[in-house]
Protein backbone atom coordinates (compact mmCIF):
# COMPACT_ATOMS: atom_id res chain seq x y z
CA UNK A 1 0.00 0.00 0.00
CA UNK A 2 1.39 3.40 -1.07
CA UNK A 3 2.70 5.99 2.00
CA UNK A 4 0.26 8.61 3.19
CA UNK A 5 2.26 11.04 1.33
CA UNK A 6 2.27 9.57 -1.88
CA UNK A 7 -1.48 9.80 -1.80
CA UNK A 8 -1.39 13.60 -0.90
CA UNK A 9 1.31 14.43 -4.08
CA UNK A 10 -1.30 12.51 -6.17
CA UNK A 11 -3.86 15.07 -5.31
CA UNK A 12 -1.45 17.90 -6.05
CA UNK A 13 -2.15 20.78 -9.02
CA UNK A 14 0.67 19.65 -11.49
CA UNK A 15 1.51 23.99 -11.43
CA UNK A 16 1.67 23.21 -7.53
CA UNK A 17 3.36 20.15 -7.65
CA UNK A 18 5.94 21.85 -10.09
CA UNK A 19 6.55 24.80 -7.55
CA UNK A 20 6.85 22.33 -4.78
CA UNK A 21 9.41 20.13 -6.79
CA UNK A 22 11.44 23.88 -7.70
CA UNK A 23 11.57 24.91 -4.78
CA UNK A 24 14.46 23.12 -3.42
CA UNK A 25 16.64 23.27 -6.19
CA UNK A 26 16.30 27.05 -5.71
CA UNK A 27 19.09 29.34 -3.99
CA UNK A 28 17.44 31.21 -1.08
CA UNK A 29 16.91 34.59 -3.31
CA UNK A 30 15.47 33.11 -6.15
CA UNK A 31 12.95 31.56 -3.77
CA UNK A 32 11.45 34.60 -3.12
CA UNK A 33 10.45 35.56 -6.54
CA UNK A 34 10.22 32.03 -8.31
CA UNK A 35 6.24 31.86 -9.62
CA UNK A 36 5.39 34.84 -8.82
CA UNK A 37 4.68 37.68 -11.36
CA UNK A 38 6.92 39.70 -13.08
CA UNK A 39 7.09 43.53 -12.18
CA UNK A 40 3.89 45.84 -13.41
CA UNK A 41 5.19 47.44 -16.26
CA UNK A 42 4.71 50.89 -17.18
CA UNK A 43 2.58 49.95 -20.35
CA UNK A 44 0.18 47.77 -18.43
CA UNK A 45 -0.41 49.58 -15.21
CA UNK A 46 -3.43 50.69 -14.11
CA UNK A 47 -3.00 52.06 -11.34
CA UNK A 48 0.20 54.45 -10.09
CA UNK A 49 1.45 53.06 -6.80
CA UNK A 50 2.89 55.76 -4.22
CA UNK A 51 4.24 54.74 -0.46
CA UNK A 52 2.86 56.86 2.41
CA UNK A 53 1.87 56.66 5.95
CA UNK A 54 -1.80 56.57 7.09
CA UNK A 55 -2.53 56.57 11.00
CA UNK A 56 1.09 56.45 11.50
CA UNK A 57 1.54 53.21 9.83
CA UNK A 58 3.24 52.83 6.10
CA UNK A 59 1.20 52.02 3.09
CA UNK A 60 1.41 51.68 -0.38
CA UNK A 61 -1.61 52.87 -2.31
CA UNK A 62 -2.64 52.05 -5.72
CA UNK A 63 -4.53 54.74 -7.41
CA UNK A 64 -6.84 54.48 -10.69
CA UNK A 65 -4.51 56.41 -13.16
CA UNK A 66 -8.52 56.97 -14.85
CA UNK A 67 -11.57 58.16 -12.80
CA UNK A 68 -12.84 61.30 -10.69
CA UNK A 69 -14.43 62.47 -7.76
CA UNK A 70 -14.55 60.02 -4.59
CA UNK A 71 -13.62 56.10 -5.51
CA UNK A 72 -13.66 53.16 -3.75
CA UNK A 73 -11.51 51.39 -1.99
CA UNK A 74 -9.83 47.80 -1.31
CA UNK A 75 -7.85 47.60 2.40
CA UNK A 76 -5.55 44.78 1.94
CA UNK A 77 -3.11 42.64 4.63
CA UNK A 78 -0.40 40.55 3.11
CA UNK A 79 0.59 37.35 4.26
CA UNK A 80 3.90 35.51 5.83
CA UNK A 81 2.63 34.10 9.08
CA UNK A 82 2.18 37.56 10.90
CA UNK A 83 6.14 37.57 11.02
CA UNK A 84 7.26 38.17 7.21
CA UNK A 85 6.15 39.43 4.25
CA UNK A 86 6.88 43.04 2.73
CA UNK A 87 4.70 45.48 0.54
CA UNK A 88 7.04 44.43 -2.61
CA UNK A 89 6.34 40.72 -2.34
CA UNK A 90 3.00 41.48 -2.53
CA UNK A 91 2.52 43.97 -4.97
CA UNK A 92 1.77 42.52 -7.98
CA UNK A 93 -1.01 39.91 -6.62
CA UNK A 94 -2.43 43.55 -5.34
CA UNK A 95 -2.18 45.54 -8.51
CA UNK A 96 -4.16 42.65 -9.98
CA UNK A 97 -7.25 42.48 -7.83
CA UNK A 98 -7.72 46.26 -8.81
CA UNK A 99 -6.36 45.95 -12.65
CA UNK A 100 -8.82 47.46 -14.60
CA UNK A 101 -11.19 49.17 -12.24
CA UNK A 102 -11.89 52.42 -10.21
CA UNK A 103 -11.07 51.40 -7.04
CA UNK A 104 -8.16 52.26 -4.78
CA UNK A 105 -6.06 49.67 -3.16
CA UNK A 106 -4.13 50.39 0.11
CA UNK A 107 -1.73 47.84 1.13
CA UNK A 108 -0.51 48.11 4.64
CA UNK A 109 2.36 47.47 6.11
CA UNK A 110 2.10 46.70 9.31
CA UNK A 111 4.09 45.60 12.12
CA UNK A 112 5.52 42.21 12.50
CA UNK A 113 5.83 39.66 15.21
CA UNK A 114 8.40 38.62 17.10
CA UNK A 115 9.22 42.06 17.52
CA UNK A 116 6.01 43.11 17.57
CA UNK A 117 3.35 39.97 18.73
CA UNK A 118 -0.33 40.33 18.99
CA UNK A 119 -2.35 42.64 18.96
CA UNK A 120 0.48 45.03 17.17
CA UNK A 121 -0.99 43.80 13.47
CA UNK A 122 -4.46 44.33 14.75
CA UNK A 123 -4.07 47.58 16.30
CA UNK A 124 -2.59 48.95 12.68
CA UNK A 125 -4.97 47.38 10.69
CA UNK A 126 -7.77 48.80 13.21
CA UNK A 127 -6.14 52.27 13.06
CA UNK A 128 -5.95 52.35 8.99
CA UNK A 129 -9.33 50.91 8.47
CA UNK A 130 -10.44 53.30 10.95
CA UNK A 131 -8.85 56.63 9.15
CA UNK A 132 -9.99 55.22 6.11
CA UNK A 133 -13.44 55.15 7.11
CA UNK A 134 -13.52 58.39 8.81
CA UNK A 135 -12.45 60.03 5.81
CA UNK A 136 -8.86 61.19 7.44
CA UNK A 137 -6.67 59.12 4.87
CA UNK A 138 -6.15 61.85 2.87
CA UNK A 139 -7.23 59.60 -0.21
CA UNK A 140 -10.43 60.65 -2.44
CA UNK A 141 -12.30 58.13 -0.98
CA UNK A 142 -16.17 57.05 -1.02
CA UNK A 143 -16.38 55.73 2.68
CA UNK A 144 -19.58 53.72 1.66
CA UNK A 145 -17.54 51.59 -0.56
CA UNK A 146 -14.58 50.44 1.57
CA UNK A 147 -13.99 46.43 1.29
CA UNK A 148 -11.18 44.88 3.36
CA UNK A 149 -8.87 41.82 2.53
CA UNK A 150 -6.13 39.57 2.38
CA UNK A 151 -4.58 36.13 2.50
CA UNK A 152 -3.39 33.73 5.32
CA UNK A 153 -1.98 36.00 8.61
CA UNK A 154 -3.08 38.87 6.07
CA UNK A 155 -6.87 36.74 5.57
CA UNK A 156 -6.93 36.65 9.52
CA UNK A 157 -6.29 40.09 10.26
CA UNK A 158 -8.90 40.93 7.74
CA UNK A 159 -11.29 38.69 9.16
CA UNK A 160 -10.85 39.97 12.79
CA UNK A 161 -10.96 43.37 11.81
CA UNK A 162 -14.08 43.13 10.03
CA UNK A 163 -15.77 41.91 13.52
CA UNK A 164 -14.09 44.89 15.30
CA UNK A 165 -15.64 47.33 12.97
CA UNK A 166 -19.63 45.72 13.77
CA UNK A 167 -19.75 48.31 16.56
CA UNK A 168 -19.43 51.44 13.81
CA UNK A 169 -22.31 49.78 12.14
CA UNK A 170 -26.04 50.98 11.11
CA UNK A 171 -28.50 48.69 12.97
CA UNK A 172 -27.03 45.68 10.74
CA UNK A 173 -26.03 46.84 7.79
CA UNK A 174 -22.18 46.59 7.92
CA UNK A 175 -19.95 49.40 7.88
CA UNK A 176 -17.53 47.28 5.06
CA UNK A 177 -19.18 47.07 1.79
CA UNK A 178 -16.96 43.65 1.31
CA UNK A 179 -14.25 41.55 2.78
CA UNK A 180 -12.15 39.14 0.64
CA UNK A 181 -10.80 36.22 2.65
CA UNK A 182 -7.69 34.82 1.17
CA UNK A 183 -7.10 31.12 2.80
CA UNK A 184 -7.15 32.92 5.89
CA UNK A 185 -6.30 31.67 9.94
CA UNK A 186 -9.17 31.33 11.48
CA UNK A 187 -8.62 28.81 14.44
CA UNK A 188 -4.91 29.47 16.15
CA UNK A 189 -6.57 27.37 18.76
CA UNK A 190 -5.38 23.80 17.35
CA UNK A 191 -3.14 22.89 14.78
CA UNK A 192 -4.89 19.01 14.92
CA UNK A 193 -7.65 19.32 11.82
CA UNK A 194 -7.86 16.85 9.45
CA UNK A 195 -6.23 19.17 6.77
CA UNK A 196 -3.56 19.41 8.81
CA UNK A 197 -3.08 16.16 9.55
CA UNK A 198 -3.26 15.17 5.97
CA UNK A 199 -1.41 18.26 4.49
CA UNK A 200 0.98 19.06 7.28
CA UNK A 201 3.99 17.50 5.48
CA UNK A 202 4.59 17.60 1.93
CA UNK A 203 2.37 20.37 0.40
CA UNK A 204 4.45 23.87 0.89
CA UNK A 205 2.56 25.34 4.44
CA UNK A 206 3.70 22.41 6.95
CA UNK A 207 1.95 21.87 10.13
CA UNK A 208 5.63 22.70 12.04
CA UNK A 209 6.35 26.08 10.58
CA UNK A 210 2.33 27.10 11.66
CA UNK A 211 2.62 25.94 15.04
CA UNK A 212 6.28 28.28 15.14
CA UNK A 213 4.19 31.18 13.62
CA UNK A 214 1.13 31.06 15.76
CA UNK A 215 3.85 31.00 18.78
CA UNK A 216 5.48 34.23 17.72
CA UNK A 217 2.93 36.32 16.63
CA UNK A 218 0.33 34.89 19.92
CA UNK A 219 3.37 35.13 22.67
CA UNK A 220 1.46 33.58 25.07
CA UNK A 221 -1.91 35.24 24.82
CA UNK A 222 -4.93 32.84 24.64
CA UNK A 223 -5.49 31.08 21.85
CA UNK A 224 -9.32 30.85 21.55
CA UNK A 225 -9.70 35.16 21.90
CA UNK A 226 -11.07 35.72 18.87
CA UNK A 227 -9.10 38.63 17.90
CA UNK A 228 -6.37 35.23 17.40
CA UNK A 229 -9.35 33.26 16.52
CA UNK A 230 -11.89 34.42 14.64
CA UNK A 231 -13.93 31.48 14.13
CA UNK A 232 -14.28 31.31 17.75
CA UNK A 233 -16.06 34.49 18.15
CA UNK A 234 -19.79 33.87 20.14
CA UNK A 235 -21.48 36.15 17.04
CA UNK A 236 -20.63 36.31 13.27
CA UNK A 237 -23.79 38.14 12.73
CA UNK A 238 -23.80 41.09 10.93
CA UNK A 239 -20.75 40.90 9.29
CA UNK A 240 -19.60 42.29 5.27
CA UNK A 241 -20.95 40.38 2.68
CA UNK A 242 -18.12 37.60 1.97
CA UNK A 243 -15.85 36.25 -0.44
CA UNK A 244 -13.06 32.86 0.28
CA UNK A 245 -10.75 31.14 -1.95
CA UNK A 246 -8.44 28.92 -0.40
CA UNK A 247 -6.85 25.69 -1.73
CA UNK A 248 -7.99 22.25 -1.26
CA UNK A 249 -4.37 20.80 -0.25
CA UNK A 250 -3.73 23.72 2.33
CA UNK A 251 -3.36 23.00 5.85
CA UNK A 252 -5.64 25.55 6.35
CA UNK A 253 -8.35 24.46 4.32
CA UNK A 254 -10.57 23.28 7.32
CA UNK A 255 -10.63 25.79 9.14
CA UNK A 256 -11.14 28.05 6.21
CA UNK A 257 -14.58 25.82 5.71
CA UNK A 258 -15.75 26.15 8.32
CA UNK A 259 -15.60 29.67 9.10
CA UNK A 260 -17.28 30.40 5.64
CA UNK A 261 -20.31 27.80 7.31
CA UNK A 262 -20.12 29.64 10.18
CA UNK A 263 -20.62 32.83 8.53
CA UNK A 264 -23.51 31.37 5.99
CA UNK A 265 -25.38 30.37 9.70
CA UNK A 266 -25.04 33.62 11.40
CA UNK A 267 -27.16 34.98 8.45
CA UNK A 268 -24.54 36.45 6.40
CA UNK A 269 -23.56 36.95 2.40
CA UNK A 270 -20.79 34.20 1.45
CA UNK A 271 -18.95 33.15 -1.74
CA UNK A 272 -16.79 30.31 -0.69
CA UNK A 273 -14.42 29.12 -4.17
CA UNK A 274 -12.30 26.16 -3.40
CA UNK A 275 -9.52 25.47 -5.99
CA UNK A 276 -9.16 21.54 -6.20
CA UNK A 277 -5.11 20.24 -5.79
CA UNK A 278 -3.85 23.70 -4.90
CA UNK A 279 -1.75 24.54 -1.83
CA UNK A 280 -1.50 27.45 0.53
CA UNK A 281 -0.09 30.81 -0.69
CA UNK A 282 -0.94 29.47 -4.28
CA UNK A 283 -2.93 32.64 -5.10
CA UNK A 284 0.81 34.51 -5.13
CA UNK A 285 2.17 32.19 -8.08
CA UNK A 286 0.46 34.29 -11.14
CA UNK A 287 3.45 33.76 -13.05
CA UNK A 288 3.32 29.87 -13.21
CA UNK A 289 -0.20 29.12 -12.08
CA UNK A 290 -3.41 28.93 -13.72
CA UNK A 291 -5.92 27.99 -10.78
CA UNK A 292 -3.78 31.54 -9.50
CA UNK A 293 -5.10 33.80 -12.40
CA UNK A 294 -8.27 32.15 -11.92
CA UNK A 295 -9.01 33.08 -8.83
CA UNK A 296 -7.86 36.72 -9.43
CA UNK A 297 -10.15 37.22 -11.92
CA UNK A 298 -12.92 35.65 -9.17
CA UNK A 299 -12.03 38.03 -6.67
CA UNK A 300 -11.89 41.43 -9.25
CA UNK A 301 -15.14 40.43 -10.03
CA UNK A 302 -16.42 40.39 -6.70
CA UNK A 303 -14.97 43.27 -6.07
CA UNK A 304 -16.38 44.89 -9.01
CA UNK A 305 -19.89 43.66 -8.25
CA UNK A 306 -19.47 45.22 -4.19
CA UNK A 307 -17.86 48.78 -5.05
CA UNK A 308 -18.32 50.00 -8.50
Amino acid sequence: MPKASRIVVMLLHPDAQFYIDTLPTLSAEEQVSFGKDAPVSEADATHVATDQDIAGVPVRVYTPLSGAGDLPCLVYFHGGGWSGGTLNMIDATVHSLVVGLPIIAISVDYRLAPAHPFPAAIDDAFAVVSAVLDGVSGLSIDTSRVAIGGDSAGGNIAAVTAQQLRERAVGSTPVLAHQVLIFPVTDVSTTSTPSYLTFGKDCYLTKDAMERYIEQYADGHDRTDPRLSPLLASDLSDLPPTTIVYGECDVLAHEVRAYGQALLEAGNSVTMTEFKGQIHAFINLGGISSDARAARRLIRAELEAALC
